[in-house]
Parts: C-alpha cells; structure tokens; sequence
C-alpha cells in the first residue's frame, strides 16, 4: 500500500482535462499498491479551492491547495518548489500530465529530488518492486518499455492515454503555503496570449478533425470544421504542410514538431501521412483515414480507412454524424 501523488492543472480558475487524466492514473497506480491514497495537488490564484471536489471525483482522496495572487500565471520556480517539498514527504509515484506545463515543471521536481524521470507516457504498471512505463521513441515508431527502481517514480502522461474516469471519494483538503515565495523567483510569466477560449484546446479534446493538402485549398477546410462542428466535442487540427502554407494557423499543427495527441477518435482528411504528421498521432485510440489514394502511408496506422475524394465524403460524414447525434 502505498500513496500516489497527482499535479492537478488549471488555467483560468478551470481544471484542464489533462488534470483529470493525472489523477484517473494516480488512481489507478495508488489501488495496484493494495489500497494506498491519491493526493492531488492544486496550484492556483485565490478561489483555485473551488476546483477540488471534481478531483474528488474523479479517484483523489486529498486535494492540496495553494493559493497565492502570483498563481494566476504559471511560476515555474515556485509551483516546481512546493510539489517538491510536498512530493519528498513520501509518495511511490508522482504524476504529471506532458502538456507544456507538466513538460516543464516535471524535470525540475525529478531534479530536485534527485529522482529519474520518465517523459510522455502512454502506459504503466507496477511489477514488484518496479514502475514499468512505455513511451513511444523514434518518432512513435518504436515504442519503449522502462523500468523505474527508484521511489518516487516521477512520469509525466501524454495528453488522452488515460481516460478520465470517475471513481468518486470523500476528498479532504489541505492548504499549504508555496514552499518558495513568488516574489523570489528568478523567471517570472510577464505575459500569456491565448487562443480563443471557444476553440476546444488539441490537448483537451477526446475528437480530433484534421486536414491535410489533399483538401487541395484553404477554403476547403471549412469542411473540417463542419465535421468537428457536428461531433459537437472536437477540436480542429493540421499537418505541418498546411500550417506552413498559412492554411491554418501553427497551434493547430500536429506531429514531431507540433502537437502529439491521443486522442479516443482521430480523423485524418486528405492527409498522406508523412512520418512527422504520424508522430503526432499515432497513439489515438481509434483512427479514421480519408484519402483517394489507397497507397497513402495513412492508412497503415489507420483503424478504419474510406478510399476516396475528401470533399465528397467529408459532407457525406458529417450528415451521417449529426443524423446519428439526432436520434
């Protein structure tokens, strides 16, 4: 038996999904040990408190805040100061989400513990002793296995490996003060410009719609967007050709260079499927190509594959997804 610790992160005074993922998989961990606690830790402006019964819910029997006025934006010192400090007090593993926060937070919690790290995990378990992970290499073309012998593990999960999964509990709060006041930390966030905050977030969305050159011109992704649009939980995406191009715009780029995602539906459209675009993707747990050339490279990590012109059966798909939303 033995506790689990999860970073639970928020943007805007709102959980992320990703928050939920860290403590579905703490979870998970935390009940393979025999029985142990998942401790979630919430870091966040004054009001972040509010969050903690969904964290509850979702398998954390403690939820950790720590407010402070500083927190509105991310303070990589002080939030990477205070999960250490807590984290040192004894916990088999610590779970990080790898989105661009957990990227950076999670090596300087491992450091200042002195701890190894695991990055971008897409599976886990206990065997022993040991905490077993696997993590695509090779631009997703290999996947490898590591074996973590010391305690705590520190992981860091790829957006959508784990799905959120309720398995509510009583959570209790605790307050703690930043282990390193905000005011003396060396790197401070000046400034966050964000995207539309009704544009669903890649690293959030359980459907992703993507397209490629084979949409022929920029207009045409209207379409893509049609079929996010009638999926009604979607997030729209590209490859690199066509954000390089100025068709969409470089946020919505997935691949070795851009986003990796994993989605539960991933739709590629018009996409050939170049090795950096798979890199991105290829962990999606159900993926659908559209290509009218049947040798395209998609189609080989492709789940279910439709051989032909993507402007015909674009519109086609999504009168069929909102006919079987209606009923």
């Amino acid at each position: 038996m033995a506790n689990v610790f999860a970073f639970a992160e928020s943007r805007g005074g709102a959980l992320r999904r990703p928050a939920l993922e860290a403590v579905t998989a703490a979870r998970t961990i935390a009940d393979a040990t025999g029985g142990g606690e998942v401790h979630a830790m919430l870091v966040g402006a004054p009001g972040v408190a509010s969050l903690a019964p969904k964290l509850g819910e979702h398998g954390a029997d403690v939820v950790i805040v720590v407010e402070h006025a500083a927190f509105d934006r991310y303070v990589p010192e002080s939030y990477a100061a205070t999960a250490a400090a807590r984290v040192k007090s004894g916990y088999r593993a610590a779970v990080f989400s790898a989105s661009a926060q957990g990227k950076d937070l999670a090596p300087r919690v491992a450091a200042m513990l002195g701890v190894s790290m695991a990055s971008d995990v897409t599976a886990f378990s206990l065997e022993g002793d040991a905490f077993v992970v696997r993590h695509p290499t090779f631009t997703n073309k290999t996947m490898a296995t590591l074996k973590l012998t010391g305690s705590p593990a520190v992981i860091t999960l790829r957006p959508g490996a784990v799905s959120p999964a309720a398995k509510a509990k009583g959570a209790r709060i605790e307050i703690m003060a930043p282990a390193l006041d905000p005011a003396q930390a060396k790197v401070r966030v000046k400034e966050m410009v964000q995207a539309s905050t009704a544009k669903l977030d890649l690293g959030d969305a359980p459907v992703i719609v993507s397209g490629g050159r084979g949409l022929r011109a920029p207009e045409n992704f209207k379409l893509v967007e049609d079929l996010a649009a009638a999926f009604g939980n979607a997030a729209v995406g590209a490859t690199r050709a066509v954000t390089d191009d100025g068709w969409r715009p470089h946020s919505d780029q997935i691949g070795q260079t851009g986003r990796q995602v994993s989605p539960d539906l991933y739709v590629a459209c018009g996409i050939s499927g170049a090795i950096q675009h798979i890199a991105g993707m290829r962990t999606a747990k159900t993926i659908v190509a559209i290509n009218k050339d049947k040798e395209a490279p998609i189609f080989a990590v492709a789940d279910y594959g439709i051989v032909g012109d993507v402007l015909e059966v674009l519109p086609a798909l999504t009168e069929a997804v909102k006919q079987a939303k209606a009923h």
